[in-house]
């Protein structure tokens, strides 16, 4: 496509294009970190949790990209694509999850703890001391709880999805139902992240090697820029920044189609995020041999 063709097209269909190419890139990226994992395929485990994980950048930019080719779409339409980005935000929450069990060698369903981090004290934080004793001894029980509330998250979250989407195409889907589902998912999302947070401060240390952090941030990086920019454009919407000035198009379509620009964006700097994040060099032998040679020159 030559500079010609470039100047005739409007803003409508640049942005169009743009937000194309960053979903192409994305995909390249994410295509590119998953073959090396599936050309070193060491640690099946672990690996198959790292891919669904990655995958979540270009799911994130496909899903947006389309919202915006359809920008006239209904309310059920968009609800159903923001579904499908927040049931798998709950896939990758439980898959991350199961990957620093697997980093730390624990099995729930085989019984296994290494008896190196048994007993160790979990401290609970405000609300959960609501629930949970302050100091708790970590065991297998203990282990299988923390399971359970990333767990529910992964179920609740696509009943809800279910039931918005077809309460809110047979016209029975008041302010106040959706306020309820608003705070139901609130809370179901905001336990399976506290206890991945708990987790990590109690294997902090050995976990070190894995860069857990990194891993994390490339996960709630996505879910928070796409949650507080959506936050954001509601704002300036309310108070008539964003508006509408087509008469086809209004301001609620304008504002769906800005988050869907900007997620299609931020999904190029994640998936670039990830190649660091979830570099497949503990698989390739890479670290290995750079420990080797470090021993050598000592």
């Amino acid at each position: 496509m030559d500079m010609t063709h470039l100047r005739m097209m409007n803003p409508g269909q640049l942005t169009v294009l743009g937000s194309a190419f960053c979903t192409m890139l994305t995909m390249h990226f994410t295509v590119q970190l998953v073959s090396q994992h599936l050309f070193y395929w060491k640690n099946p485990k672990e690996q198959k949790a790292i891919i669904i994980i990655v995958l979540m950048a270009p799911i994130y930019a496909m899903d947006s990209f389309v919202g915006l080719l359809d920008i006239r779409g209904s309310k059920a339409f968009f609800m159903f694509l923001d579904s499908i980005k927040e049931c798998y935000e709950a896939l990758v929450i439980a898959k991350f999850l199961a990957l620093m069990y697997s980093y730390l060698n624990i099995s729930i369903s085989k019984n296994i703890v290494p008896d190196g981090i048994k007993g160790r004290e979990i401290h609970h934080s405000f609300p959960m001391t609501l629930f949970q004793p302050h100091v708790v001894r970590l065991d297998h029980r203990t282990l299988k709880l923390l399971k359970y509330w990333t767990w529910q998250f992964v179920i609740i979250r696509p009943v809800c999805s279910i039931l918005m989407i077809t309460l809110q195409m047979l016209g029975m889907y008041p302010s106040w139902l959706s306020w309820t589902f608003t705070i139901i998912l609130n809370i179901s999302v905001s336990l399976a992240l506290y206890s991945l947070v708990l987790f990590y401060h109690v294997f902090a240390k050995e976990l070190e090697p894995h860069k857990p952090l990194a891993k994390f941030v490339c996960i709630k990086g996505i879910v928070f820029f796409c949650f507080w920019q959506g936050v954001v454009l509601d704002v300036l919407v309310a108070m008539g920044i964003i508006r509408s000035h087509h008469f086809w198009l209004d301001v609620d379509h304008i504002e769906e189609a800005i988050q869907n620009v900007l997620v299609c964006l931020e999904m190029v700097v994640f998936c670039v995020l990830q190649q660091y994040a979830y570099h497949v060099a503990p698989y390739s032998g890479d670290v290995e041999a750079k420990m080797f040679l470090n021993k050598k020159t000592e």
